[in-house]
């Protein structure tokens, strides 16, 4: 338990923050990157992110210096964290593609791409980042490394930006449609006790 432990907080200090750093370069220069193409951008982006990832492995020794040992509760509570995102993960994937996932409409010139507002984006504009930051808090408690904990308080106001980022280049992508359905669905927290809002209503 001790090294799968190690091993979690390791994934995480090294993929994380590359990864976040890659759509906080995307989002802002959409435009951009769909003009130069998504080979292209891959192309360009991801040598940067694994030199990065080099980088932050070269130091774990320090990074990772600081752990508090197993602790069966933190376990049973990361697990439990773990599988809730995997639960929504398996919605997501009735809605995304993994080109998707992966950004791709993101850097596509095409401009006949649809704008998800059913199922659980009835409920949250943006449940992938939600999904991600649970299963992430998930991993920090099972991994109970103070380099894992930073990372995942780090990535909250992170994937905030990320998302306000997001929001804009998806109001210039699909105009005025974003703008209502912004309107009528929360980014993060679904409405209790309440049924979604339908097409027409305000929030």
């Amino acid at each position: 338990m001790e090294s799968f432990r190690y091993y979690v907080a390791l994934l995480m200090v090294v993929a994380l923050p590359p990864a976040l750093l890659f759509w906080l370069v995307v989002h802002p220069f959409a435009r951009f990157w769909r003009r130069l193409g998504a080979a292209w951008t891959h192309a360009l982006l991801w040598p940067i992110l694994v030199l990065g990832m080099v980088v932050l492995f070269s130091q774990r020794g320090w990074l990772l210096h600081a752990e508090y040992g197993t602790s069966g509760i933190l376990v049973v509570a990361g697990v439990m964290l773990i599988g809730f995102s995997a639960w929504m993960l398996a919605i997501l994937r009735r809605h995304l593609t993994l080109a998707t996932q992966m950004g791709m409409p993101e850097l596509s010139l095409l401009r006949a791409q649809r704008l998800l507002t059913e199922g659980i984006y009835a409920r949250l504009r943006h449940p992938r980042y939600v999904q991600m930051e649970i299963a992430l808090l998930g991993w920090a408690l099972i991994a109970n490394y103070l380099a894992g904990y930073l990372v995942f308080l780090g990535s909250v106001p992170a994937v905030y930006l990320i998302v306000l980022l997001e929001e804009r280049e998806l109001l210039d992508r699909f105009g005025d449609a974003y703008e209502q359905y912004s309107r009528r669905v929360p980014r993060f927290f679904p409405r209790i006790g309440r049924p979604a809002p339908r097409n027409g209503e305000s929030a």
